[in-house]
């Protein structure tokens, strides 16, 4: 079966499809419909590029026909100025509400976080999600031991990442490691360089995405780190063999509303 076919009525032969194919695995004779190239069955990397540049729809993909993928609405394009006050906008958030948040919620941030670019297309994040909160605090209790753990030790860590203090806080009564968040989101996959940049672009989009459906997100720094470094946290994770955690979230329902867009600095630009 060939990777992809072409309607000769709808083609063009304009040529973008083997232009724009990542691997030019597209043999195009000007005049003449596309054709696979060689090993183009084995080489694919089904990312869909070609089918969507076709601005006829002429072309589909074997794994992925044209009727299966919605046409690009250009009326929902940002201008500049909505997309820098959407990213201007965009705040962590620490303090959650206790509300639950339901299973549909969570699933529909994870199909738009999976749009996310990956190397080659490969698509490895995998997810856990978290949401008895009874578990989340001792997820959160586990974090607080590898602290203390690096405490004993005196590692050049506890000072560097202030560990005493959140140790303090901890004790005190404040979950500062997972905030009461009601669901936490791990992504995890084979260990390599690809899966790591992979889960954190994904977690990216899925931060960006959460506002949109009322959420919020934060970034769950002390837990990965624990999470990659501290045997009870491993255990109680029990990843796949071979696998390892690349960034986690906490996602809830925002408590407080932010009325304001705060400064940062300069960017230090070279030009060259």
């Amino acid at each position: 079966m060939s990777i992809f076919t072409v309607d000769t009525q709808k083609c063009q032969k304009d040529g973008i499809c083997a232009a724009v194919c990542p691997r030019g695995l597209i043999d195009f004779t000007k005049n003449e419909p596309p054709r696979p190239g060689a090993k183009a069955d084995e080489l694919c990397l089904n990312c869909g590029h070609c089918l969507a540049a076709c601005p006829t729809g002429a072309l589909s993909l074997a794994k992925m026909p044209q009727a299966a993928c919605p046409p690009v609405n250009r009326k929902l394009n940002l201008t500049p100025e909505h997309a820098e006050y959407f990213l201007r906008s965009r705040r962590s958030t620490r303090n959650f509400r206790p509300d639950p948040v339901p299973r549909d919620q969570i699933t529909r941030l994870i199909e738009i976080a999976r749009y996310a670019p990956s190397g080659h297309n490969t698509q490895p994040v995998r997810w856990i999600v978290y949401s008895d909160p009874a578990q989340i605090k001792h997820l959160a209790g586990l974090v607080i031991d590898w602290m203390r753990d690096k405490i004993a030790q005196h590692d050049e860590m506890v000072k560097l990442l202030d560990l005493e203090h959140w140790v303090g806080q901890w004790e005190a009564g404040r979950d500062v490691i997972l905030r009461q968040a009601p669901v936490l989101i791990v992504t995890h996959g084979l260990e390599s360089l690809r899966t790591q940049t992979a889960s954190i672009i994904a977690l990216a989009y899925m931060e960006l995405a959460a506002p949109s459906l009322g959420l919020g997100g934060c970034w769950a720094g002390f837990f990965n780190a624990a999470a990659s470094d501290f045997s009870p946290l491993e255990k109680e994770l029990a990843l796949p063999p071979g696998h390892k955690t690349f960034g986690s979230m906490m996602v809830g329902y925002p408590r407080y509303t932010y009325h304001r867009l705060p400064l940062r600095n300069e960017p230090p630009i070279a030009w060259r």
